[in-house]
């Protein structure tokens, strides 16, 4: 076991409120080597960063009144031959973030792994082995059960705690509340039951309740106390403890109180185990539906793969697939993994990876990505990247690391529940005794000191952020957006500048014949076969434009000979005979060639944003040939709906300023930066930025990358380059501009769901705290039950996560194939 600098994320058992996700990260960042650890109560886990210790990470917690269970994992281990093998394995386990302790037996050439409970833990135990010249694979890995899992089972037991708290409550309630409420019914108690037996009865049940469904509080919410690291469990337990303490005390010795003040609240304290049982079983189904967006993701992959090994096809679980294989699809089947195709043609649905929902052409040469689906046709490919090294897993892994992710506004709420749960036992001990010394009784006291305690809910400012997190950011990846970054969700809503690079981004990146003028005398498809002959032989991105416009065509290139590339000029060659010579407009003054009216059109191209190229076939003008880096469909309804959103739009191009102008003024761009280097991507971005404007700036190719990181937010186009992709914080997955928009609107409607939660949670607290003390008693007479306080509570809960689950109705902005812009995305209700 040995120290590493790699990030961990693990579940945490026992974490209830904001309190404790305080707590844990004081108690994980005071560990040796640990530089930052960030609970999230949404997702029951914590994210550790520095050189981290295992053992003392479970120490740590445990001694917090936490736990994070151990995993065992089995591998066999193939190539080892002595001692020394062994030894070298064990250490390379050792070496494996998380690893607590490695055995290897050279007989059974099997390695025995005690982890933390990482996901996909096996794997990365598996993969460094491998590396290491040892080929290993995971026998029945269990993986960390999965967090829908934990959640069904979380559910599941509080429901039937709650249906056994509440079949007990509800005749203590009918007993005590029923002769509150119904004299004739007191007094029928009275006189048929007895009043003491009464009581004694409710005693019963509301023991059985408080320490049988409801010891989970005390168990947890006693030894927090004891730790003076109080929680929303610990005022549960107070609360009620100190209701039924009285109610007891008042049952059995009446003679011990101040005359006149025995009293029994035997209903309250069993209604409000109840009522915030009930209250988390509602929150627990809520926030199993957070993570939705996770669970679809992960349905994604498939459970085999149809390889061909020695010769014959077998299937194979996905987990045995190395790269290089080659696997087999038939119609209709997942894509088991990532890969090149070698043999076959098919259409593949792709749209749960891009958002695209035309099926995406697939032959010889192309990649496809695993959990896709194929189409009718049957394709072969082998396999590049399997495990957690696919695309899908490399999204899920951005999606989890994000939905994490603690937001600059949550500053504020940690700093409040820091000092949450003392204060209010404080202001509990304050209101007992203000109304013992000043109120009606000691009765009294205990009810409004018991209410304090059970009102106040630091669930609901701890939920607040985290659930609209985990649901915005999931609800972004269904629509195509990735945000690598959890703190880029809340800077990309600020932002005042969209700074767009323009080839590859605003446009398809590649140049593609716009139009070919010929002159009189000249067959057209016989010039551009002509043409396309001799630029088949450069290799000018030009020049592969004609060439893939006459092979479109079906046009049989004729054979080139003497072919002469003439620097700065052109090209010249033999073409079935004919000399043709193809360049630009000083090429053919330089051999002397009249032009006629070609000029006044290739004048006309310019203005448009097209490049210009004439040909000469045997000493005489043929033809004016104008290239195109042609704009994205979708380019022109982006912007505009960017200006929709009252963002300014600017374009930074290596372009000359007579194009970049051109295409500009076609897109109704605001602000132009032209023929801009490379190295000067960094010094635009920064001008915009000037006068404290926050800038978003969008890339796909190498050279956009210092842009991308200087910018206050970039943004990755995901068909671009890898490097691109690293450098962003937010990445799109198709090269389709409308996840630009989509981005800037999830992020906007999450910031904005977030900030309604957080004006809830800090509102209801303010707000019926003091209610709860009482101080609306001696003007009004007013007064909160604990059974009231105790449905509040548990309602601000529930009202939280259900407000966030209305972000799963997040539409994109821009519909389908559509230039309609929309001012505010729709929200659907949540179910």
């Amino acid at each position: 076991m040995s120290a590493t600098d790699a990030p961990l994320t693990l579940p945490v058992q026992g974490m209830n409120c904001a309190s404790c996700v305080g707590r844990v990260e004081r108690a994980l960042t005071a560990v040796p080597g640990v530089t930052g650890a960030q609970a999230n109560l949404a997702t029951g886990t914590v994210r550790i960063t520095g050189a981290v210790e295992p053992r003392a990470i479970l120490e740590a917690l445990r001694d917090a009144g936490y736990a994070t269970a151990e995993q065992r994992t089995e591998l066999a281990v193939e190539g080892m031959h002595c001692a020394s093998c062994t030894g070298r394995v064990e250490r390379v386990l050792a070496n494996v973030p998380g690893v607590l302790v490695a055995s290897v037996n050279l007989m059974t050439e099997r390695a025995t792994v005690r982890h933390l409970p990482v996901p996909g833990q096996a794997e990365r135990l598996a993969q460094a082995v491998s590396d290491a010249g040892f080929p290993t694979r995971p026998i029945n890995a269990p993986e960390p059960e999965s967090t829908a899992e934990k959640r069904e089972e979380e559910t599941a037991l509080t429901r039937r705690r709650m249906l056994v708290a509440g079949g007990l409550t509800l005749p203590i309630f009918v007993l005590e509340m029923g002769g509150h409420m119904i004299p004739a019914f007191h007094h029928w108690v009275h006189n048929t039951i007895g009043m003491w037996e009464s009581w004694l009865f409710q005693f019963v049940l509301t023991t059985i309740v408080l320490f049988g469904p409801g010891l989970v509080f005390f168990r947890l919410g006693l030894p927090a106390l004891a730790r003076r690291a109080p929680d929303m469990n610990s005022l549960v337990a107070v609360g009620t403890g100190a209701a039924w303490g009285f109610s007891t005390v008042s049952t059995f010795a009446p003679g011990i109180l101040p005359e006149g003040t025995a009293n029994v609240y035997f209903e309250a304290a069993a209604v409000i185990v109840t009522l915030i049982l009930l209250g988390r079983w509602l929150e627990a189904r809520a926030k199993g539906r957070t993570g939705a967006a996770i669970a679809r993701l992960i349905g994604l992959k498939p459970k085999s793969a149809r390889v061909e090994r020695n010769g014959t096809h077998i299937d194979l679980p996905i987990d045995e697939i190395r790269e290089g294989d080659v696997i087999q699809v038939r119609p209709g089947e997942k894509i088991p993994t990532d890969g090149d195709v070698t043999d076959g043609s098919s259409y593949v649905d792709e749209s749960m990876i891009t958002g695209e929902p035309v099926p995406a052409a697939k032959a010889k040469g192309d990649t496809v990505t695993g959990g896709t689906i194929n189409g009718n046709g049957a394709l072969t490919f082998r396999a590049t990247r399997v495990g957690a090294d696919t695309l899908l897993s490399q999204i899920i892994r951005l999606v989890e690391e994000a939905q994490g992710a603690k937001l600059p506004i949550q500053a504020l709420v940690d700093r409040v529940t820091l000092y949450f749960v003392p204060a209010v036992m404080a202001v509990a001990a304050i209101t007992f005794a203000a109304w013992l010394a000043l109120g009606p009784g000691l009765g009294f006291a205990v009810v409004a000191a018991v209410s304090v305690l059970i009102i106040a809910c630091p669930c609901a400012m701890g939920l607040a952020t985290p659930t609209s997190i985990m649901v915005g950011t999931g609800r972004a990846a269904e629509m195509g957006v990735l945000f690598r970054r959890g703190d880029a969700l809340q800077a990309l809503q600020g932002v005042d500048v969209i700074a767009f690079d323009k080839t590859g981004t605003l446009t398809e990146g590649r140049p593609d014949l716009a139009a070919l003028h010929t002159q009189p005398g000249f067959d057209e498809a016989e010039v551009l076969a002509l043409i396309a002959a001799v630029e088949a032989r450069s290799e000018h991105p030009i020049a592969d434009a004609v060439t893939r416009a006459a092979r479109s065509r079906g046009l049989d290139l004729p054979p080139v000979a003497g072919f002469e590339a003439i620097s700065g000029f052109g090209v010249r060659a033999q073409v079935a005979g004919r000399a043709a010579l193809v360049g630009a407009e000083r090429l053919m003054a330089r051999e002397g060639i009249d032009l006629g009216t070609l000029p006044d059109r290739a004048a006309e191209a310019a203005r448009k944003g097209q490049t210009p190229l004439y040909a000469a076939i045997d000493g005489k003008a043929a033809a004016l040939v104008t290239v195109a880096d042609r704009i994205k469909p979708a380019t022109p309804a982006a912007i505009e709906a960017l200006h929709s959103m009252g963002l300014k739009v600017a374009m930074i191009t290596g372009d000359a300023q007579a194009t970049a102008n051109a295409i500009a003024a076609e897109l109704g761009i605001d602000a132009v930066m032209a023929e801009v280097l490379p190295a000067g991507k960094v010094e635009a971005v920064e001008s915009l930025q000037s006068g404290g404007r926050r800038v978003a700036f969008v890339g796909d190719g190498i050279n956009d990358a210092p842009a991308l990181a200087a910018a206050d937010v970039g943004i990755a186009i995901g068909t671009g380059t890898d490097v691109a992709v690293e450098a962003a914080d937010v990445v799109l997955m198709s090269g389709d501009l409308r996840g630009v928009v989509n981005a800037i609107s999830a992020s906007r409607e999450t910031l904005r769901n977030i900030r309604q939660n957080l004006f809830w949670a800090f509102a209801y607290n303010t707000a019926l705290i003091p209610v709860a003390a009482g101080v609306l008693y001696p003007v009004f007479a007013i007064t909160l039950s604990p059974m009231l306080a105790a449905a509040a509570m548990a309602l601000s809960s529930v009202f939280v996560v259900t407000n966030a689950l209305r972000l799963r109705g997040l539409q994109p902005v821009l519909a389908e194939k559509s230039s309609t812009t929309v001012a505010r995305p729709r929200m659907a209700p949540a179910e």
